[in-house]
């Protein structure tokens, strides 16, 4: 199975992802190009060769209008918040003063003007604030009029709306106010935006079966915002990650950016260690600032073995529950996210007929299963047991028949492949011709039905 696996021991931001995906790719200037002719105002994407650690990498700039301010720049209506999401730390500075205020600055920060800075923000590049010209804000429906018109397959125009609105709903969160309130600043959402598209274009590009990713590393210590010194992760990226395992450790400041964070969210399948794989491509993607580690993504491409997974299994006896109740109580299951749920006759003491309800879930999925089989039944207690399990590759698609369009199933993978058509249109057919199911099987089956 073709799989990428993503190595984030050092956390992880929009440009890094960009760079380690795009020393997967064979033509990187056509890649680049692409991005460059997207359309996206005053936007430049460059790469550039970096080194951390003794590592040779590629580090990934986006310009805005010749500015290179990697952030995702978010606002609720009252003062602006502006949240820089540099690569080794977050911070956020409340702006009492006007939007017209044009100060002058280098990005050392050297400067002494309202707000306190408590990084080492080294970005080696200098411009100016024109916060006339720039700081315009943009809302998730500007956003979405922007990804439309740009010039993107429809699946990565849909992926990028997505890890957007991840971005937008965490803000919110963090907030307290509608996703409709949150707004973005016009040169953090630009740059975030090819950032975003960005790596949804490489990830369509590659074409990867699998997304795996180790467990990410957020950073540790403190980050001053507007309301105050919080701990890392702020509250809007700590809101991300729920689901994502994280850990903190030595390096001070916070390593896995909002953008990062919604990207990872969004394309990960399974947040694990590496699994044995027969690598092909590894790239490295490079942050800005220097740390004792090597300040990278790794990204690992390659081939990963058919292997089995776990699942729990949950059960439990039921002796005085009607049908219809455990019917429900199994469809209340299934659209929790069982993998499946079914019921066995049992005989319990004193002869006493009863059903053994089992419920198939994935093991982070074990606990709310678990609530919900006390929430709707009857039982005093629920079994557990872990199984291995071995699965095919499941799919589907769809084929014109001369009865009408036909969604066939397909599984494979064990060195065996198989397919059928869905029952619903199966029994259309068998209902619209008056014939048996057998028969309309062997209907789409004849030659020039092209099942």
């Amino acid at each position: 199975m073709k799989t990428l696996y993503l190595d984030c021991g050092m956390g992880a931001a929009g440009d890094m992802l960009m760079a380690a995906l795009l020393e997967l790719v064979d033509d990187k200037a056509a890649f680049l190009d692409r991005m460059n002719g997207l359309g996206l105002p005053g936007v430049e994407v460059t790469a550039q060769p970096s080194v951390k650690c003794g590592i040779t990498g590629t580090h990934v700039a986006v310009t805005v209008h010749g500015e290179e301010e990697i952030s995702c720049d978010v606002d609720s209506g009252a003062a602006p918040v502006h949240l820089h999401d540099h690569h080794g730390h977050e911070h956020e500075h409340e702006h009492s003063h006007e939007h017209h205020h044009g100060h002058d600055h280098d990005h050392h920060h050297d400067h002494a003007h309202d707000h306190e800075h408590h990084h080492d923000h080294d970005h080696g590049h200098e411009h100016s604030h024109d916060h006339d010209q720039h700081h315009h804000h943009t809302g998730m429906g500007e956003i979405r009029h922007l990804l439309s018109h740009l010039d993107l397959p429809e699946q990565v125009r849909a992926d990028a709306e997505a890890v957007y609105g991840l971005i937008a709903e965490a803000e919110s969160h963090a907030h307290g106010r509608p996703v409709e309130e949150i707004h973005f600043h016009e040169v953090g959402s630009l740059d975030a935006v090819a950032d975003v598209v960005g790596v949804c274009l490489l990830m369509h590009q590659l074409g990867a079966e699998q997304v795996l990713c180790s467990p990410v590393h957020v950073g540790s210590g403190q980050v001053r915002c507007a309301h105050g010194i919080l701990p890392v992760p702020a509250p809007a990226t700590a809101h991300e990650r729920r689901g994502v395992p994280i850990y903190g450790g030595a390096i001070r400041g916070e390593l896995c950016t909002p953008t990062g964070a919604a990207l990872l969210k969004h394309f990960v399948t399974k947040f694990d260690s590496m699994p044995v794989m027969s690598v092909e491509k590894i790239g490295y993607g490079m942050g800005n600032k220097d740390f004792e580690a090597a300040n990278c993504v790794r990204a690992l491409l390659g081939e990963t073995e058919e292997s089995g997974d776990e699942v729990a299994e949950l059960r439990c006896n039921l002796d005085d529950m009607t049908g219809e109740a455990i019917g429900f109580a199994m469809e209340e299951l299934l659209s929790a996210g069982a993998l499946d749920v079914f019921t066995s006759p049992i005989g319990m003491k004193k002869g006493r007929p009863a059903v053994l309800l089992t419920c198939l879930c994935r093991l982070e999925d074990r606990e709310k299963m678990a609530r919900l089989l006390f929430r709707h039944t009857t039982t005093l207690g629920v079994r557990e047991s872990l199984c291995r399990r071995y699965t095919l590759e499941r799919g589907q698609h769809t084929v014109d028949t001369p009865h009408g369009p036909v969604t066939v199933k397909t599984a494979s993978g064990w060195g065996v492949s198989r397919s059928k058509p869905e029952y619903e249109d199966l029994a259309r057919i068998a209902r619209e011709q008056g014939i048996s199911l057998a028969e309309a099987a062997e209907l789409l089956h004849r030659p020039g039905a092209s099942l």
